[in-house]
């Protein structure tokens, strides 16, 4: 995985180019007409020697993948809450022909804002902590319990590093 964090004027943004493949378990369910939920989450923290680090600003965003049998394309539906939690947020909905083309924009993380530029405090080291994983918790019940301990089905990507004084200052 490749990352970037850039400090402008107003915010702190995070870029990425995430390294994942689909198992065959995974795409063959995909094909299948079962959705699969990803979910990528940024956390800010500020590190603190008494206690706990403190959560200073954190993210989400769902991206929600799913094959049309019917039109044979794949739509992928990019939003800030869970899909349970509909109405909530902003949504992007983009169609594909391809699995390929699906993944690219799942995989590429741009200028994705992680926190004000009032939220950092140049006198504290502040830890940036980034989590990708595919969420099993919205699969349908009987692949829940078929996927719990399988190594198929774990994709997930974590990186947590401190920030450098010039991008905090």
């Amino acid at each position: 995985m490749s990352f970037e964090l850039e400090r402008s004027s107003e915010e702190l943004s995070f870029s990425a180019q995430l390294q994942f493949e689909l198992s065959a378990t995974v795409e063959e369910a995909l094909l299948k007409g079962i959705p699969m939920v990803f979910v990528a989450e940024t956390e800010l923290l500020r590190e603190r020697w008494y206690w706990y680090d403190k959560s200073v600003a954190s993210s989400a965003r769902h991206f929600r993948l799913a094959f049309q049998p019917l039109t044979r394309r794949w739509r992928l539906n990019i939003s800030s809450g869970a899909a349970s939690a509909a109405g909530q947020g902003l949504a992007l909905n983009q169609s594909f022909d391809t699995l390929q083309q699906a993944l690219v924009t799942i995989k590429r993380i741009s200028r994705w804002r992680v926190a004000g530029a009032n939220e950092l405090d140049p006198a504290v080291r502040h830890r940036f902590e980034f989590r990708f994983r595919l969420d099993l918790g919205q699969l349908p019940r009987p692949f829940q319990i078929g996927a719990i301990g399988q190594s198929e089905w774990d994709i997930s990507v974590v990186r947590s590093e401190l920030l450098p004084p010039e991008v905090v200052k």
